[in-house]
This record gives structure tokens, sequence and C-alpha cells, in this order.
């Protein structure tokens, strides 16, 4: 399978470097002597030299035209297996091959396809009936030339809907089946919260919010329309940073040019934040965005002291009052690293429950579904070690008194930002009432509380004159 847009790319990035892809029997015979399937006799020095190693499968593949690279192929049960990845750079010079991402892409394709199609156990008439639906399935994992679902077993069920070209003209390469049914519409909107507070006068604290806006549309037809509108309270900070997916057919300029890289100021754009598409088939994610809000949902502090052969820890921990007080799961796990299974343990909680790791070098302090109504939870501990053994934990990092707590939490039905979706404004071009669905939920991402009695890694630090 070729993809034009693929090719016109690599044309557009490599410039006179450029090798065009011969027609696919030239590519064949090429390969074949690659493989040392044809020509065996002959030396050749671009595949039997010395600098050629024999346990790669990514090879240089001497054409009329030049030279492709990197030619992924290899040999599995009578099969060979090959696709050409765009490497997304200059060819001059070669760049090594760990940074072409597009190998590890194409390499997980062609391994699926592997699974799909491997002969062990089939009968003739089987593997060709699987190889002549090959085709169709590639269209709806890899539809543009990115792979979007190596796992090739997990849409052979589908394959009968998928169409081997459009039906209608105006249907969008993207959406590669048509839906039969009655309309539905789901989306959920997911941030995730990454912190790094310490607790010190001269560090300044860190917090980040990354949101994904993901839908899933099952609307008939072969291009139906949909806009999806985002709130926002009339006092929360603005998106930004907002990614679209491709299929979104328009969209204000200014709604892309918000950058958190920007002091907030009177041009940011503030909404509204309507996006018009045509749904992919699968569920997908329509934006991701940023935004700059004022406090993190949970404040912390930590410390860790040493005195003698023991650790005194305490940790404090306060929900904010503008955060919904209702978790799925939320706890602490304070880790200690290099010093041995915890021998001996006394210690103090306000609310919740501590336990200890099977390996005893982690506590797991399990808050719960609420904090209380003071919103302020605390732990206090003393604790010794025995000797160090293999199994236990190391870091380069927290060596020391330098040492974190971690949070993981996540609030269903909530968002820091205060982003939601109207189930009103959800505007769908199609006969019939469809049935709008609509969630959100906050999730914990790299969320550390660093031992303010001990130095940390720092993202800033005040220079004081």
């Amino acid at each position: 399978r070729r993809f034009p847009t693929v090719e016109l790319r690599a044309e557009s990035l490599n410039g006179a470097a450029h090798a065009a892809v011969p027609p696919d029997g030239a590519v064949l015979g090429a390969l074949l002597r690659q493989l040392r399937l044809r020509d065996r006799h002959l030396f050749l020095q671009q595949r039997d030299g010395c600098a050629r190693s024999s346990r790669c499968c990514a090879h240089c593949l001497p054409t009329a035209a030049g030279e492709l690279w990197p030619l992924l192929a290899f040999r599995s049960s009578g099969l060979i297996y090959a696709c050409l990845p765009l490497v997304e750079g200059s060819l001059e010079p070669r760049p090594p091959l760990l940074t072409v991402a597009g190998l590890s892409q194409g390499l997980a394709l062609l391994l699926g396809i592997m699974d799909y199609v491997s002969p062990s156990g089939k009968s003739e008439a089987e593997l060709s009936a699987k190889i002549g639906q090959l085709r169709n399935l590639l269209i709806q994992a890899c539809p543009l030339g990115t792979p979007l679902n190596t796992n090739i077993r997990s849409l052979s069920s589908s394959f009968e809907d998928i169409q081997e070209m459009p039906v209608d003209k105006d249907q969008p390469a993207w959406r590669s089946c048509t839906y039969k049914g009655k309309p539905q519409v789901n989306v959920c909107i997911a941030e995730k919260v990454k912190c790094m507070q310490y607790d010190q006068s001269d560090v300044l604290d860190t917090w980040q919010v990354y949101g994904a806006v993901n839908c899933k549309c099952d609307i008939e037809g072969s291009a139906p329309n949909v806009t999806l509108s985002l709130s926002l309270p009339s006092n929360a900070p603005p998106l930004q940073d907002i990614v679209l997916h491709h299929c979104v057919t328009s969209v204000d300029p200014a709604m892309l040019m918000s950058t958190s890289a920007e002091p907030l100021h009177d041009s940011v754009y503030n909404g509204p934040y309507k996006f018009p598409f045509i749904p992919p088939s699968d569920s997908f994610n329509l934006c991701y965005y940023t935004s700059q809000v004022p406090v993190p949902p949970i404040l912390g502090c930590y410390q860790l002291v040493e005195e003698g052969s023991q650790i005194k820890i305490t940790v404090n921990l306060k929900l904010h009052e503008s955060i919904k007080n209702s978790f799925e799961y939320c706890e602490a796990r304070i880790p200690f690293f290099n010093r041995g299974p915890i021998a001996q343990l006394e210690y103090k909680v306000s609310y919740g429950q501590l336990d200890l790791s099977r390996e005893k070098s982690l506590l797991v302090w399990v808050i719960g579904q609420k904090f209380p109504k003071s919103l302020e939870v605390s732990l206090t501990g003393t604790l010794s070690f025995g000797t160090a053994g293999k199994e236990h934990p190391t870091d380069y990092v927290c060596t020391g008194n330098t040492a974190y707590v971690k949070l993981y939490f996540r609030i269903p039905d909530f968002t820091l930002t205060g982003c939601y979706v109207d189930q009103h404004c959800v505007q769908i071009f199609v006969p019939g009432k469809p049935k709008i669905t609509a969630s959100r939920e906050l999730i914990s991402s790299d969320y550390y509380i660093w031992n303010s009695k001990a130095p940390a890694p720092m993202v800033y630090k005040l220079s004081l004159d």
C-alpha cells in the first residue's frame, strides 16, 4: 500500500536528497536481493560488505532512483513484512536510527500485521483470505499513512464495514466506515495536573494543567457536521496552547494564537470555544489545551529530619476550598530510597489509613474519597531501617534527606479550569434527536511535594539582591 500524502511530505522534507519510490515490482526485486532471496551467489557490497550488520532489520535499499532508507524488512513463517517509514528531517547527513520516530511506529504496525496473518496452523485458503482482507483493514488502521491502531487483530471483526473507497465523494479519508443506528455523541474532558511543591521561601512552587477533549460520535452519514462548544465559568482563566484534531473544519485563528508562553493580558482569547468538525468513525481527541490556574488543588508540606538512627516525618495536606471534595481515590505515597526495609514504625494520622508496602520501603497513606470538614489532614511518624538489600529501591536524585511525597487522586465530574461541555450547545446536523453524554474528570500526574528540610530539584529559584 502506498500513501501519496506521505510521499509528498518526504519530497518536501528531503529536497534534493529525496529518492522517489519506484514501482512495486522494482521495489520487490531490490528487496529480494537485499534479503538474499535472489542473486545469493553474487557479492553485493551494499548487502554483503563488512560494514553491514546482519542482525538489523533496517535496510538501505539501492534502486535506480536512489537509496531508500530506512526500509524495515524481515521474514517470518515464509512471508516478508516490509515498510518504508518517513524520516521527518534531513537525510544528509543520515541521522542515527534511534532518532527516527517512524521506525518504532512502522515496526509496531508490521508486528501487528504479522500477528494477524501469521500462517501457523492455517490452511493456504485461510491465509489467502486474511491477506485479501488486509488492504481494507489498513484503511482503518493507517488511513493517511500514520498508524492509529497497530493491533490489526482487533479490527478484524469489523472489516466488512470498511469501505475500499468512499461511496460519497464528500466523505473524508479519516471517516473509514459508516454508522447505522441511533445517533449518539459521547464527550469526556480529562484534565491532568502536574505539580512541584517545595515549601521554601526562595523556590517557587509550579503547577500545570493539561486538558484533552475526547469524543466518540456514532452518527449516520458519510460526512456529518458536528459543532461542539467548550464553556468556562465567568471568572475562570482562558484556555491556551490549543491543538486541534485535523477533522476540525474551521476555527477562530485568535484561539490558536493564545499561548501560555506569554503573560496573560487583555488580548488573550477568552472564547467562545467552538469546534465544527466531521468526526472520524472511532474515538478521538478533538483538542488539547493548557491553562494557567491560580492554585493547585492540594497544598502540601513535607518535612523529613534524620535524628541518629531514626528519621521523623511530618506531612500536612490541605484541599483548596474551590475544589470539589469528592474523590474516586486519593492517596499519598512516601518512598524511602537507599535505606533498607522499614524495621520499626510509629505513626499518627488525623484522617485516613496508613499502609506499609510488602517490600517495607513505601508508606501508602489512603485518604479515601473525601477530606474532613476542615479540608486538612496530617501524618506524623518515626521510622528506623534495617540493612539495605538489592531488592530495595535506590535513587541517585533522592539521596540523604532529599525525598518526596507523591499524590495520586482522581475527581470525577470536575475540572480544575472549570471547563465543561454544555449538552444543549452541541449541534448535530442529522435527522433525529441524538443522545448526548458529557463527562469530565481531574487526574493527578507527577504531583510531588518535596522535603522542605533538604535540597530538591528546582525549576524556579528567586534571585535575591
